[in-house]
């Protein structure tokens, strides 16, 4: 299985993937996808955290959140992301049975895979404690809000002076 690059990087020939993130992208695994685009699939996770727990990754394969940047490109595919996110919990988690969504990303070095992914919980947690895997530890460290990464990449041309 061959990773798609990130933009910009080359492809290298007949290199094997051991990114299962890539190979559920490209639907070569069991993996039961709830959404798919041209952009992005979402699954479930597999030791979900959460009344509801998805993840919603990209079809390129980018490491993770310190691979994105103030572009255009990176902010619009996480956009994309978190409203997938919003729209399938939305779905499958309404108001009336979740108390509280939660969309974010674990940053190195608390990232458990390589391929960038967005959380998508529906809380409560279950069990209760699993909410320490989704603590900030400051704006470069553990978990960041989807939010906090939108403002962090947002291409300085569409902040207004």
């Amino acid at each position: 299985m061959i990773c798609i690059p990130a933009k910009g990087a080359g492809l290298m020939a007949g290199a094997a993937s051991s990114c299962i993130f890539c190979q559920i992208a490209l639907s070569s695994t069991s993996t039961t996808l709830i959404h798919s685009d041209e952009r992005v699939v979402a699954f479930q996770d597999i030791n979900p955290s959460a009344f509801r727990h998805y993840l919603v990754i990209p079809i390129e394969h980018i490491p993770t959140v310190r691979d994105l940047h103030r572009r255009p490109e990176d902010f619009s595919l996480v956009s994309h992301m978190f409203d997938v996110g919003q729209n399938l919990l939305r779905r499958d988690a309404p108001a009336s049975h979740s108390k509280q969504y939660r969309f974010g990303f674990h940053q190195p070095p608390f990232n458990s895979i390589n391929h960038l992914h967005l959380h998508c919980l529906a809380l409560p947690f279950t069990p209760r404690w699993k909410h320490m895997k989704y603590w900030s530890l400051g704006p470069f460290v553990g978990f960041i809000e989807a939010e906090k990464l939108l403002e962090r990449i947002k291409p300085l041309s569409s902040i207004p002076s």
